[in-house]
């Protein structure tokens, strides 16, 4: 983990991708509030083609001299739009008054603790050409007031930081329109996650507060699973104009899913679970496991098929759980240790056959193949819960445990 970096040493620098091809260059830092805590970094402004685009800090893995490396996977090419309460380091913070002094520089670091980065300390100096000579560093705690952005962005600060079932919980218990201004005022891809946790009905409640091109960015931030079961439940004339407001290349699973009927394993399953090539080895298998964006129920197994790896796959071999890579030799080809079971069911497999089998073989997720033999998706243990709990089983926990009244 690297120390304490100055965004101007990040300005300018290429943005990698996981190979090492340059995307694109850093254009500014975007801070927002983070109640008491340092202002916390949600990522990159990256110019690129003539247009700037945002990178979320999850996809960063690696900064150097050579440049920002992502960690893996598509970064979002939409345009980068400033949202309220948001600061850019360069653009809005830099040249702030402080006293006889002003802001000349920001300094980011990436916690320890969390894997987040927040603003520790900033750097203070004159004007003019001789203001390197005067410049000095101080604490972020002494110049914490030029982050805030007053009681409803502090709000959202403090939800940033709780898990997104406790948020979901809070949301829940707000008037009708505290919580649409709270969603408006949220990152994207926090408010993918509330909507994950929350009854559709309510989902559906919060996406109406949002623009046609906001609710489509939103609902691409979701996994393809929760979305397609949120989309299941709009009138389809609404479910075809958000649709078509997403990329393409988000929407497409999203629309193979809302192919199958939902109380069938087409209709649950994840249509991105871990898939790797039959020569991948055991090293790469558990790199690949280890990103921290990754679901958990997602990186407990990898999926093994022939090349092509993206679903529909060529032709399924096997499963390899996370348990048996830990103790597998690193340069062991997936193919020769995959197991065959759990084997794979039809799209068309009924809920209660698909909780019967994932029950059968004692496992997190099983594998959904069609006619040929090529994997189309997974269906995880989480999945199956969802679709047979009641919708307010996560409100009755909280009673029984004594949390409501």
């Amino acid at each position: 983990m690297p120390g304490p970096i100055f965004v101007s040493r990040l300005v300018r620098l290429p943005l990698l991708d996981a190979d090492g091809h340059a995307i694109g260059r850093v254009a500014d830092v975007v801070t927002v509030p983070s109640g008491d805590e340092p202002a916390r970094v949600l990522g990159l402004v990256v110019a690129v083609d003539r247009r700037k685009i945002f990178v979320n800090e999850a996809r960063i893995g690696s900064i150097d001299p050579t440049g920002v490396r992502l960690r893996s996977g598509m970064i979002d090419v939409q345009p980068f739009r400033q949202r309220p309460g948001e600061k850019l380091a360069m653009g809005d913070i830099r040249g702030t008054r402080i006293g006889d002094a002003y802001i000349v520089d920001i300094s980011i670091e990436e916690s320890a603790r969390t894997g987040f980065w927040f603003v520790v300390a900033v750097a203070l100096g004159g004007r003019g050409p001789l203001r390197r000579r005067s410049t000095h560093v101080v604490e972020w705690g002494d110049v914490a007031d030029q982050f805030d952005a007053g009681p409803e962005y502090a709000e959202v600060a403090e939800l940033r930081n709780m898990h997104q079932s406790d948020v979901a919980e809070r949301i829940r218990s707000l008037p009708h329109a505290k919580r649409r201004r709270l969603a408006e005022l949220m990152e994207d891809d926090r408010l993918a996650d509330l909507l994950e946790e929350l009854p559709e009905d309510e989902q559906i409640r919060l996406l109406e507060g949002l623009d046609l091109e906001r609710a489509a960015h939103v609902i691409e931030e979701m996994e393809p699973d929760d979305a397609a079961d949120l989309l299941g439940e709009l009138p389809e004339p609404e479910r075809q104009r958000l649709l078509e407001a997403m990329e393409p290349e988000e929407s497409t699973p999203i629309r193979r899913l809302l192919a199958y009927d939902d109380d069938t394993a087409g209709g649950l399953m994840t249509p991105e679970p871990v898939v790797l090539g039959a020569a991948t080895t055991v090293a790469e298998a558990l790199a690949t496991v280890r990103a921290p964006d990754l679901p958990m129920e997602l990186a407990a197994q990898v999926f093994v098929v022939r090349p092509p790896t993206s679903v529909p796959t060529g032709r399924f071999i096997g499963t390899v759980p996370f348990q048996r890579l830990l103790r597998e030799p690193p340069a062991t080809r997936l193919e020769d240790c995959a197991h065959e079971d759990p084997e794979p069911v039809p799209p068309s497999m009924p809920l209660r056959d698909v909780a019967e089998r994932l029950a059968t073989y004692d496992v997190i997720a099983v594998p959904v193949c069609d006619a040929a033999n090529r994997l189309v998706g997974a269906v995880t243990v989480d999945d199956v819960l969802d679709h047979v709990l009641p919708p307010d089983w996560r409100r009755r926990r909280r009673y029984a445990a004594g949390e409501g009244a």
